[in-house]
């Protein structure tokens, strides 16, 4: 089994990153650091929770002034590079918050992030002020580091995964796009990623100003074509007939099915929970020109309580002749994940293209037996 993440934050870290903070700050207690650091409840503290701990230990072994501390942090901060040294910026969102520390704080923040990233610790400045923290945020999108330039992009994310929401970009993204406009054809795939992905969050809660955004913004450049089709994704996947339409997925501007004679069938139609099934599916597509097909399946998943969930899975996204016939299979696993538990039942699996229901089948699930839990 893999390690977890958390376990890069070790006594042997603490020690090593210990070392490079005595070597420029003779005053350090390099052994108060790691006992304190690591004090209990060390060992249950996950990711966050350990950098967190690390951060404010930091700030009780450096010198109080923030602006002392962040001069010994300045001086390593060349060979502290990778994802466990997201504790410099860490250290500056705990004690840089204070308007008389803004502008320093901006400096660090700009400063550490081309070396681990800054995303989470923007986000709590942009909270407290966000029409000033907006502002910087569009210089940064200006900025010749690329890591700077995506910071302004991925901090300012609706529904960044593992920080904190921001509910007001949620009900209004509008500051935010002044950013995006700024870098929808960056050179830099790893700001462009970044863009897709804020385009992304905006869409499940405001998919009309994406959708306004795409038909300004294709057909452009190249680089902004990536983005918007990137951006969307979602939208495509819930099948919103503007956004299949504007990127050319066929059948939606007229009411004649695009797949026909179209055939899904699972074996076995039985199964356990923690066993696997086998989806097949034929298509035929209608005469005609060239056609962009998304082919994808559908299970309605029984939920705890009876009710049914659809979940959508990807079986083929690709422009082909009219006339085509398409066939395909699938493995589908249903063991439990951490993200999705199974309960027995009857689930309806069905085919899609271009997010219309174009055949279906059944399958029956049926609780793990005991003997097998125990495996």
């Amino acid at each position: 089994m893999a390690e977890p993440l958390k376990a890069m934050y070790n006594e042997g870290f603490l020690r090593s990153f210990g070392k490079k903070l005595l070597s420029v700050y003779s005053g350090f207690d390099l052994e108060g650091f790691v006992t304190t650091a690591m004090k209990d409840p060390w060992e249950e503290l996950e990711l966050k929770g350990r950098m967190r701990r690390i951060t404010e230990t930091l700030g009780a072994f450096l010198p109080r002034r923030y602006e002392d501390a962040l001069e010994i942090l300045f001086a390593i901060d060349k060979e502290c590079v990778g994802f466990p040294y997201l504790i410099f910026p860490d250290f500056v969102e705990v004690f840089g918050g204070s308007d008389e520390h803004w502008e320093l704080s901006m400096s660090a923040l700009e400063r550490f992030t081309p070396k681990s990233s800054a995303e989470f610790a923007v986000r709590p400045f942009l909270l407290r002020d966000p029409q000033r923290m907006m502002a910087q945020m569009l210089r940064w999108s200006q900025h010749p580091d690329e890591h700077v330039r995506r910071l302004s992009s991925e901090g300012s994310r609706p529904r960044l995964p593992w920080g904190q929401a921001l509910p007001m970009f949620k009900r209004d993204p509008s500051p935010v796009l002044p950013v995006l406009e700024q870098l929808k054809a960056d050179s830099s795939l790893y700001v462009r990623k970044s863009v897709a992905n804020n385009l992304n969050d905006i869409a499940k809660d405001h998919p009309g100003v994406v959708i306004d955004m795409v038909r300004r913004w294709k057909g452009v450049n190249a680089h902004t074509d990536w983005i918007v089709r990137h951006g969307c994704r979602t939208l495509i996947r819930k099948a919103n007939p503007e956004v299949l339409a504007l990127f050319g997925y066929a059948g939606q501007e007229d009411e004649t099915p695009l797949a026909v004679s179209a055939i899904l069938s699972v074996e076995p139609a039985e199964l356990q929970i923690g066993g696997s099934c086998e989806l097949a599916y034929a298509l035929n597509v209608r005469e005609g020109d060239e056609a962009r097909i998304r082919i994808e399946y559908g299970i309605d998943f029984v939920k705890a309580g009876g009710k049914t969930s659809r979940k959508l899975f990807l079986l083929s996204d690709k422009t082909v002749p009219g006339g085509t016939r398409l066939t395909g299979k699938r493995t589908h696993r249903w063991a439990d994940l951490t993200t999705r538990r199974h309960y027995a039942g009857e689930h309806k699996i069905t085919l899609l293209v271009n997010g219309r229901e174009a055949a279906s089948t059944e399958l029956v699930l049926k609780p793990q037996r005991k003997g097998d839990l125990e495996l």
